[in-house]
């Protein structure tokens, strides 16, 4: 039996909409993708507020392990800004 190769991929540091390829197979793997063809969702961990913290996928072309970090910085790209406060 091959040996399963374990990756760690920080998604702050992927251009674009998030999209890459397995750095093992080089297999596309899209988050749009939820046919669960090229990828498997293996293990969510969420934060005390519900917030998406880090996901581990399995490709199914390699049998890989990816763990996905960097939900944090993106979520905070999400939150709406405060509004100004303004001088009177």
């Amino acid at each position: 039996m091959g040996q399963i190769s374990v990756f760690r991929i920080d998604l702050t540091q992927i251009e674009g909409e998030g999209d890459f390829l397995c750095p093992s197979c080089k297999a596309p793997i899209s988050p749009d993708d939820e046919s669960e063809v090229t990828y498997q969702v293996a293990d969510v961990k969420t934060g005390k507020d519900g917030a998406l913290e880090s996901l581990t996928i399995r490709c199914k072309k390699c049998r890989s392990t990816i763990h996905l970090v960097g939900f944090e910085a993106l979520n905070e790209l999400d939150e709406p800004n405060e509004p100004a406060a303004w001088d009177e």
